[in-house]
């Protein structure tokens, strides 16, 4: 029996929508909303004079087709992501499992990289400077976080750890009879909506003149907010902790935050390459803005 301060899972049903044989889940509408919200901010940010001074930027129509790139790197990355970093060994045995994205599995991680991937490749096919692109997209992607995590919620999934002594623990209908961290919104609080604010205060002080610079700050931020968030997180079933328990004093090493390091050191790096200019494009080219 659950203790006497733990909160029941709200009653949610992940399908937003049904119509007929049709169903919209709420996961699905939260990937739209972070990718509808980021281009919308995105376009806002590109229209802003004062933030890019001289350095180019892409145009309101490359933000247009941009988002399409972004959407499939994110999705292709996640899921390739989760396959190789979570759960090699069942893919090893069933291949065709890996295309049943509907059964779950996607990795932040991997999407990050197929996202850098899909920019990079845009930024080349249209001869912007890549780092434009970078810097928006850490502008912009908390939003998408924010969402996610409120979807990850709404589902009942990668909930947090077993805590029998906090008053807001909820009882996860998959998790147990056992009272959970709320981990999920943990991180929308953190990886969404605080470094969104971050993100919102660093391009008003510094803007996109400084290219990398954002970049570095989203990632080294991301990468805090994650690790802190782990220790309240369950660990994936098939993986466990990689180092230490549930009840070592550091509650346990787990694969997000192994992930989590080179994702540090890289925004680290990032900042300082970017405040020493290394960054910046060779050639300074005027600033252009399409019309909508």
């Amino acid at each position: 029996m659950p203790p006497l301060f733990a909160l029941p899972f709200p009653a949610i049903d992940p399908v937003a929508l049904a119509i007929g044989p049709i169903t919209i889940k709420w996961y699905a509408l939260a990937y739209i909303a972070g990718l509808l919200g980021a281009w919308f901010y995105a376009r806002r940010l590109v229209a802003a004079d004062r933030f890019w001074g001289a350095n180019r930027r892409p145009s309101l129509n490359d933000i247009d087709d941009l988002i399409v790139w972004v959407a499939l790197g994110v999705v292709l990355g996640g899921r390739l992501g989760y396959v190789l970093f979570y759960n090699l060994p069942l893919y090893l045995n069933d291949p065709l499992e890996i295309l049943a994205i509907r059964n779950g599995g996607m990795s932040f991680h991997g999407g990050f990289l197929g996202a850098v991937l899909a920019m990079t490749l845009f930024a080349r096919s249209r001869k912007l400077p890549p780092f434009s692109l970078f810097d928006l997209a850490a502008v912009t992607v908390p939003i998408g976080l924010f969402f996610g995590r409120i979807a990850n919620f709404v589902n009942g999934e990668l909930w947090g750890r077993i805590a029998p002594d906090f008053d807001y623990a909820v009882v996860f209908p998959s998790g147990g009879p056992l009272p959970r961290h709320p981990s999920q919104l943990y991180e929308a609080a953190t990886e969404g909506a605080l470094l969104f604010v971050v993100m919102a205060i660093a391009v008003r002080l510094f803007g996109f003149r400084r290219p990398g610079l954002l970049s570095g700050i989203f990632v080294l931020g991301y990468a805090l907010a994650r690790i802190v968030c782990e220790f309240f997180r369950e660990p994936d079933r098939q993986l466990g902790y990689l180092f230490g328990t549930e009840g070592w004093p550091l509650g346990g090493i787990t694969m997000g935050m192994l992930l989590c390091v080179p994702m540090a050191l890289v925004g680290i790096a990032t900042i300082l390459l970017a405040l020493r200019g290394v960054t910046a494009p060779r050639e300074v080219v005027p600033a252009r803005v399409d019309a909508a």
